[in-house]
């Protein structure tokens, strides 16, 4: 039997509401399982959790900057699709070691990317050319299971779990930006490709993988309330230099 699940599109939301947003699915008692797809305006850099502000020096180059809740490197959103899974820790997509959850989502985008001629893989043991010593960029650092293809990296996730929930995080590099030049761009193969296209093709994967059936949706009041309240933490200095 197919399980329902929200389905979000918040396209070009402000930093720190975007980042709100996603906390309240995390910590909300009354959210349910909720994939979303969103995109920022204007251009941000986002530092991972446990980044030091120091050590990313793209920071002072940036637009707009907030720290995101989980762990990894630090992305520029600009010309990509970012998007959130939020469930139960229970849920079958985060049964076993957490490396799985990991290769379960990515195997999905995977084959969504096929359907713009890009040949989408695990790294697995190889080195990328894009892998860089320092810098702190998520995109110029990879693990066996991110994402590459054309020899770079091209999609990158983090995930924070607490309290039984998980929020599952990820970044898919349409084209290169000042800020994270880098990557594999899917733009390489399919010029005309938008965020929107892709998160359809992502959702439909996913939705055949796990069983889902994932009905349009909008955040609840309380998710609206909860994002916009912590919208300004996301973005304070004390909190972007925190470490």
């Amino acid at each position: 039997m197919s399980e329902t699940w929200r389905l979000l599109h918040t396209w070009d939301g402000a930093p720190g509401w975007n980042m709100g947003l996603d906390e309240a699915f995390l910590v909300e008692p009354s959210s349910v399982p909720t994939l979303r797809f969103y995109t920022w305006r204007p251009e941000t850099l986002s530092l991972g959790y446990f980044q030091r502000a120091a050590d990313v020096p793209a920071l002072e180059q940036a637009e707009a900057a907030v720290r995101r809740l989980t762990g990894g490197g630090a992305i520029h959103h600009a010309n990509e699709l970012t998007f959130s899974i939020a469930a139960p820790q229970a849920h079958p997509l985060y049964r076993g070691e957490v490396k799985r959850s990991y290769e379960r989502v990515h195997a999905a985008i995977a084959r969504a990317l096929a359907a713009f001629d890009v040949r989408a893989r695990l790294r697995g043991a190889d080195a990328l050319d894009s892998d860089r010593a320092e810098g702190g960029m998520c995109f110029e650092g990879s693990t066996d299971v991110d994402l590459a293809w054309d020899g770079k990296k091209g999609v990158g996730s983090a995930q924070r779990r607490t309290k039984g929930r998980v929020l599952h995080h990820g970044s898919i590099k349409l084209g290169r930006s000042a800020l994270d030049a880098s990557v594999a761009a899917i733009a390489d193969h399919a010029p005309d490709v938008t965020p929107a296209l892709v998160a359809k093709r992502m959702a439909a994967e996913l939705a055949r993988d796990l069983e889902l059936v994932f009905e349009a949706s909008e955040p609840s009041p309380a998710e609206r309330a909860h994002a916009e309240e912590r919208a300004p933490f996301f973005t304070s200095q004390a909190f972007l230099r925190r470490r």
